[in-house]
């Protein structure tokens, strides 16, 4: 990451997602890494945190490419840990921000 990377990293909002570390979301990570290049993953012993300057979106097609199968995006909460920013959610991506005022 360069100097101005980490300025408007530090600048921005930051979101989080925390998943469990299990076969499962091991793919379900990969694919919110592979959707949100600017995102950090930091790997912990039984979970995985993800953060984010801005946004970081979960997609449901993405997810499924890696499972091989079809995924409901509300399967996510069995893995979920914790989370930080806003949701916007649909059938197709899981959307976390900040709102602005």
């Amino acid at each position: 990451m360069s100097a101005s990377q980490a300025e408007g990293y530090a600048q921005t909002p930051i979101v989080f997602i925390a998943l469990q570390t299990n076969d499962e979301s091991r793919r379900i990570i990969d694919a919110i890494e592979a959707d949100n290049p600017h995102a950090k993953v930091n790997a912990f012993p039984a979970m995985v945190k993800i953060d984010a300057p801005g946004r970081i979106v979960v997609r449901r097609e993405s997810i499924e490419e890696r499972l091989g199968r079809a995924f409901d995006l509300r399967e996510l909460q069995l893995h979920l840990i914790s989370l930080s920013g806003n949701i916007d959610e649909s059938d197709d991506e899981f959307v976390l921000h900040w709102r602005t005022a």
